[in-house]
């Protein structure tokens, strides 16, 4: 296996040119592939295996893609240190790792191996099963939804600094009113807004009451994690600034994103490109620390 730095050559005709690496552990997967981990594993053939594997895609001599799947996940993991530091890394996973060679690639990667011919799919001559192809994002659905909660929680200041916390709407108290929450509908440049409550008596009145309605339905889902543990990886616990944590989780239908310390959005298959804001009120702080509590960390 070799990697591809600055148009490095393999000499054998089987040797693989390294593009890219990911994990695929209950705490980080791609989460296009699915809701959770077993979800995940499943979208390629593999057994969720406890302590996971890492994917390394690539192409053969011919151009052809392939994913090689290795259970060293923590080689893989100093690979991908190291890239993201702008270093150097020949990521050659020992023969005695390799779990399998895939035909294809489950991901869509946007960079080619210099040298060999552009990438395609192995031919029939090579493998007599399905190949791996990325998930149609094309149009909204659950692939899309996941990328778009995985995008607001890589840009989270910038997605949190368009929410004016004024804006919410207040809800009832208690365990049907759950948090304030906005009708999520979105600014005119397609980012989200809360929904415009211009006096205190216009506040009062249930505005948004479809997007409450589904947004109460989520949290009500998502507290069910709390006393009935889901699939593992459908709750995701990261780093944050300070001492917060950055959730995710996700359901048959939605995507949850929050700050342990701030506010939430939910993302959901039925709402196509909406983005509903979830106000802090009484109850998000202790259903985030719930959540926080039984979430997977990377390690």
């Amino acid at each position: 296996m070799a990697g591809t730095d600055e148009g490095a050559v393999a000499a054998a005709d089987d040797a693989l040119y390294v593009l890219t690496a990911v994990l695929l552990t209950p705490a980080q997967f791609p989460s296009v592939l699915g809701d959770d981990y077993p979800e995940a594993c499943a979208a390629l053939g593999l057994a969720p295996l406890a302590d996971g594997y890492g994917l390394v895609l690539g192409q053969d001599g011919d151009g052809a893609r392939w994913t090689v799947v290795t259970d060293d996940v923590s080689l893989v993991a100093v690979a991908i240190a190291s890239w993201d530091c702008g270093m150097e890394y020949d990521l050659s996973p020992d023969e005695r790792s390799v779990v399998a060679a895939l035909p294809g690639w489950p991901l869509a990667v946007a960079v080619a191996a210099p040298h060999v011919p552009p990438p395609h799919d192995p031919g029939p001559e090579v493998v007599d099963g399905p190949v791996l192809c990325p998930p149609d994002t094309a149009g909204w659905g659950p692939a899309q939804r996941r990328l778009g909660a995985d995008e607001i929680a890589l840009q989270w200041a910038a997605w949190r600094g368009q929410i004016d916390d004024s804006q919410f709407v207040p809800s009832g108290g208690g365990s049907q009113g759950g948090p304030g929450t906005s009708d999520g509908a979105e600014a005119p440049d397609g980012s989200p807004a809360a929904s415009d409550a211009s006096s205190d008596e216009d506040a009062a009145q249930p505005t948004g009451g479809e997007s409450r309605t589904r947004i109460r339905r989520v949290l009500a889902e998502a507290r069910g994690y709390v006393d009935s543990p889901p699939p593992l990886g459908r709750v995701r616990s990261s780093f944050a600034p300070g001492d917060a944590r950055t959730l995710r989780a996700d359901g048959p239908g939605w995507s949850l994103v929050a700050r342990t310390d701030d506010i939430a959005f939910v993302l959901l298959d039925e709402a196509p490109g909406e983005v509903l804001p979830v106000g802090r009120g009484p109850e998000l702080p202790g259903l985030l620390e719930a959540l926080d509590r039984m979430a997977v960390r990377p390690s």
